[in-house]
């Protein structure tokens, strides 16, 4: 475990997600067994901030959770990683049910956003990067504005466009969007990265799956970094591979904050490049040696 005095906040609503393998979903009276199940932590900032925490690094997660039973079953999770949690309450802990197949997942997401309490306010001196995935946007406009008041580094998940995106990149140092997210502001790849470059991020990129990301770094061109190839018969679970490539480049960017961009995200794809091979989130956490292991085995430039 690294000793390292840095640390993270993330905001984000964590869930509990239920995933199961079926040949067919059943309809009507039908009934059927799953194959293979898992359950553990969800939510786009809860996985990638329990990805930083498998990696070595105990971050803070702020998020809405009930006095229910999903709720009790999440804090005994954070509690088992070292995760500091700042809570909101909400009426109903939000939970998912995901059934991957095929290198696809269907999700049915079930969250009550409607009574959240007011959310706790942190001093942005004790973190050294804030991580946002557009949830809670009340939370996350505030925070990204403190942390970018106080020099601290401000990162999104731009998985799809939410109430307050527009206005949120004016305070986000490093932008990971989605092609989702592309689609939905209409806009081609380099024309997202024009937009996040004039919104003022220093860092930002386009992440495509399989097809890997391109990105930028301050006044750089624009450049691809291609994912690493994963045999399809050994993707098991997509979902949350995501989450875990930005929970791993926050790691990297805390663990050695001067190195460049390209290795951070070189670090984060081969995170997530591990984590598909598994199922359910917990499983896929990739620990470091995993990694380190891996980028030793396939020592291939950054700017391929």
């Amino acid at each position: 475990m690294d000793q390292n005095p840095r640390k993270a906040l993330f905001v984000g609503r964590p869930s509990i997600d239920f995933t199961t393998i079926v040949d067919r979903m059943p309809v009507g009276d039908e009934k059927t067994v799953a194959k293979r199940h898992a359950v553990s932590f969800g939510g786009n900032a809860t996985t990638a901030a329990f990805c930083c925490a498998k990696l070595g690094n105990k971050p803070d997660l702020m998020g809405a959770i009930a006095e229910d039973w999903l709720g009790r079953m999440f804090r005994d999770m954070a509690n088992d990683y070292g995760i500091r949690l700042h809570e909101r309450r909400t009426r109903e802990t939000a939970f998912s049910q995901i059934m991957p197949k095929d290198g696809l997942r269907a999700i049915v997401r079930c969250r009550d956003e409607e009574d959240d309490a007011e959310y706790p306010i942190l001093d942005a001196h004790e973190f050294y990067t804030l991580h946002l995935d557009g949830h809670q946007p009340d939370a996350a406009i505030y925070y990204a504005k403190a942390f970018r008041e106080n020099g601290r580094l401000t990162s999104l998940d731009g998985g799809s466009m939410r109430s307050n995106t527009t206005e949120l990149l004016d305070f986000i140092d490093v932008g990971v969007v989605s092609e989702r997210l592309c689609e939905q502001m209409r806009l081609e790849i380099g024309g997202m990265l024009e937009m996040l470059r004039s919104k003022g991020c220093r860092v930002g990129a386009v992440t495509l799956g399989e097809k890997g990301l391109y990105w930028f770094d301050g006044r750089s061109d624009i450049r691809h970094m291609p994912a690493i190839p994963v045999p399809d018969e050994r993707v098991i679970d997509t979902n949350g591979a995501g989450d875990i490539f930005h929970g791993a480049y926050i790691y990297s960017y805390l663990r050695r904050p001067h190195q460049s961009w390209g290795d951070n995200f070189d670090f984060a794809r081969h995170a997530a490049a591990l984590s598909v091979q598994h199922l359910g989130n917990e499983a896929s956490l990739p620990k470091r040696a995993n990694i380190e292991a891996a980028m030793r085995a396939r020592p291939i430039a950054v700017g391929e």
